[in-house]
């Protein structure tokens, strides 16, 4: 009985064995049938990050086919509360020295979903809600009954101001109200932080020691707007006062406009593309962001 079993198993361990190597040869044949797919080729496909020229690449790639233009590379991370040095300058680009730029009030991280809703309070804020429709009893008509009650043959009606008449009361109408919604302070300012820090990495906050122009004609702010590079919609804020020359100047021109620092909000500085501060405008913004809240 057990050399029955023993021959049994040796049999099924044959047929077993017999069709692996069948399917291993198989496999080496259609191996041998398609182009060879070694490591090699799979390391071709990866995305490289490394900058070609045609001084690194060794000769391995024609230099005709590298582009001549200069790469350049992020120098620090966006978003971690990290002091920053700007150049201050003013309308004729001279050099006045620098300043440092708050960390945590010009290097916050960017979050689209507080923009949103900071944009949302702003313009929630501002509708006037004047709007306002007459109801029955404010619409103009006489108040007497149009006919009978009944005998007619037609529907009951006891005025004619109702909303189903020409010249009736509206149904549902809008009333006065206040559009307002609620925000937090804390969100308020965060939104004001990272605006302000969004304009600073895309490298579009400018810093000028003063706002002084020589007259209040206006041809010298399209000049000084003309110069600089990239700029479609500018927004000037003044720590002080904003001066009756430059309101005269620049209130003919639609893409750049005057804001004194307590005015600065989200919505302003997203509809312009540059955003120029004076340096005592920078201060009072920080020791605004700074100032505790109160609850």
């Amino acid at each position: 009985m057990a050399s029955t079993l023993l021959r049994a198993r040796s049999l099924i361990g044959a047929v077993k064995a017999t069709r692996v190597i069948s399917s291993f040869n198989s496999h080496q044949q259609w191996r041998e049938s398609y182009p060879s797919r070694d490591s090699s080729s799979l390391s071709d496909r990866r995305f490289s990050t490394s900058i070609l020229n045609p001084q690194s690449n060794g000769g391995a790639i024609p230099p005709e086919l590298l582009s001549s233009r200069t790469v350049l590379t992020p120098e620090r991370i966006l978003g971690q509360y990290a002091d920053l040095v700007t150049r201050v300058t003013n309308f004729n680009n001279e050099d006045k020295g620098i300043m440092v730029l708050d960390g945590d009030v010009f290097d916050v991280p960017i979050r689209k979903d507080i923009i949103h809703r900071v944009v949302r309070w702003q313009l929630a804020k501002r509708q006037q809600g004047t709007h306002s429709s007459k109801t029955i009893s404010e619409v103009s008509g006489t108040g007497k009954k149009p006919y009978n009650q009944k005998g007619t043959g037609r529907a009951r009606h006891g005025t004619l101001r109702g909303p189903q008449f020409r010249h009736g009361a509206a149904a549902h109408g809008p009333k006065p109200r206040s559009h307002a919604i609620k925000l937090q302070k804390k969100v308020r300012r965060l939104g004001l932080k990272i605006a302000l820090s969004a304009r600073t990495a895309e490298g579009k906050l400018l810093v000028f020691e003063d706002l002084e122009i020589p007259s209040h004609k206006t041809k010298n702010i399209v000049n000084y707007v003309s110069q600089m590079d990239n700029t479609k919609k500018v927004l000037l804020v003044d720590g002080d006062p904003i001066d009756a020359k430059l309101k005269l100047a620049t209130q003919n021109l639609h893409y750049v406009n005057v804001l004194p620092v307590i005015g600065l909000n989200v919505y302003s500085i997203l509809l312009h593309d540059t955003l120029v501060m004076t340096r005592g405008a920078v201060d009072k913004i920080v020791e605004r962001m700074h100032t505790p809240i109160n609850r």
